[in-house]
């Protein structure tokens, strides 16, 4: 009988754990959408309009954040609450002077929108949800960070579907996305190119062979194990080198061997506010996370206390419509509890680079992350996904930043830059940084210089000019 039951309780739970997981990825004007859709297909899901606090359920009665969640009760760490107000946008002042309104900067097309827009003609429906749900759970390179049977499981797929959509998300452009790592997104972009290249052919068994053997430059192992000369095997890896990406993902982003023109992330409207405390500016943080409505979500009463006079046919669907709309809620919350859980872990750790900027933060991962609040790294990939911050300087920063282990380098980089006397080669401001105990090799500095958008010192020099326009 034990046994029975549990069985019966696997599909709801999965069920949980799928929607969960999907409200997790959405940000704030996102799921907006999402709560006015289901409000629009159930009659048993009820907004109430009422200025009720999301965590403690009081009533408020003045505009602004709850006195009582908002209240500091210990001594350490920032004050984190949901708010129950839905959205705040905070301009800096230099842009609210100096821009019109009419003339904001927009924000950027995010990559799911871009990949999808490119596979619309290939897709049905339910293959869109399953590629949304692949590509908002892709980590920062452009990779998987979930097998293909556990995607399957937790969207409801076949395991074919799955494979179906990752090969199109694959193909599509950047080419390379949704694979396993570097080796299978350099295989997934030769196949664009005329298998018929005695080149292609031979880059092609180096990847899969001798992968390891590439990255480390072994050139004559590798010759050697292939019967051929090490300049062919020399043309194959600069082929490979030119025009292949082994972190996709940041090629969209202008991060990876192109310079990034602009900060494509610009954002209007965050999802989070940490702020000071207005009546104590050297207290804690207050770290807001807004609603995605105004009022709160609940199980209509007066449609379950309908139910028990309906007839049979209408008992069945009514008591499907309370079902859903009681896990919609449920899924809802435990959204709001992961994003409460994981700002208390990010602040805390990362308080002095809200507070001083980018050189003070320090390299965490989402793994350590994930522990210290008891979840799946994966579920910490996806609550990071889509989010923005504002800080108290009156910056809007994407949520992901807090875990950019280069950022405190990059920046250190662009001050020794910014005050060169004449022009620092890249081995230069390597030996700097290793003065100071940051020991990074010479194309790791080309790298982050790239990514910053500052221009090589020859060209420095040339045109009198650190960065490029």
């Amino acid at each position: 009988m034990l046994q029975i039951q549990d069985q019966s309780q696997r599909p709801l739970t999965t069920a949980h754990l799928a929607q969960t997981m999907s409200l997790l990825l959405l940000s704030n004007d996102e799921l907006h959408d999402k709560v006015m859709a289901e409000l629009s297909v159930n009659p048993a899901l009820e907004l109430v309009e009422d200025r009720i606090c999301p965590n403690c359920r009081r009533r408020l009665t003045s505009p602004g954040a709850c006195p009582i969640c908002s209240l500091h009760q210990t001594d350490e760490g920032p004050i984190v609450f949901l708010s129950p107000r839905e959205s705040y946008r905070s301009t800096p002042p230099a842009v609210q002077q100096d821009t019109p309104p009419d003339q904001e900067p927009a924000a950027p097309e995010d990559l799911t929108t871009y990949v999808l827009q490119q596979l619309s003609s290939n897709i049905n429906p339910d293959d869109r949800r399953l590629a949304i749900y692949i590509l908002s759970s892709l980590d920062e390179d452009g990779f998987l960070q979930d097998p293909p049977a556990f995607i399957a499981r937790a969207t409801r797929s076949t395991l074919s579907h799955v494979d179906r959509i990752l090969q199109l998300v694959s193909h599509a452009d950047p080419p390379g996305l949704a694979t396993t790592g570097p080796r299978q997104a350099l295989l997934v972009q030769l196949d664009l190119f005329p298998q018929d290249s005695p080149i292609l052919q031979l880059a092609r068994c180096i990847l899969e062979t001798f992968f390891r053997e590439l990255g480390r430059r072994e050139i004559e192992k590798i010759a050697a194990n292939l019967e051929v000369s090490s300049n062919r095997v020399r043309e194959a890896a600069a082929f490979i080198h030119d025009n292949l990406n082994p972190y996709p993902g940041r090629a969209y982003w202008g991060s990876g061997r192109q310079p990034q023109k602009g900060d494509p992330n610009i954002y209007h409207s965050p999802d989070i506010l940490i702020s000071h405390n207005s009546s104590d500016v050297s207290g804690p943080l207050m770290v807001e996370i807004f609603a995605p409505v105004s009022g709160w979500l609940r199980v209509n009463p007066m449609f379950s206390q309908a139910k028990s006079k309906a007839n049979d046919n209408q008992t069945e669907e009514w008591t499907k419509h309370i079902e859903r709309a009681s896990l919609f809620v449920k899924c809802l919350q435990q959204r709001n509890n992961t994003m409460r859980r994981l700002m208390q872990s990010l602040v805390t750790q990362q308080s002095q680079f809200i507070l001083n900027g980018d050189r003070h933060l320090i390299p965490i991962t989402r793994a350590k992350v994930s522990k210290e609040i008891g979840v799946h790294e994966s579920t910490v990939s996806r609550a990071v996904a889509h989010k923005s911050v504002a800080l108290p300087d009156g910056r809007i920063i994407p949520l992901s930043r807090f875990f950019d282990r280069s950022l405190a380098i990059r920046d250190r980089i662009k001050e020794i830059i910014s005050n060169e006397a004449r022009p620092l080669t890249d081995d230069q401001i390597a030996t700097l940084l290793r003065q100071e105990d940051v020991c990074i090799a010479r194309r790791t500095v080309a790298k982050y210089r790239s990514i910053e958008g500052i221009l090589p010192a020859r060209l420095r020099h040339r045109k009198g000019a650190r960065t490029i326009e």
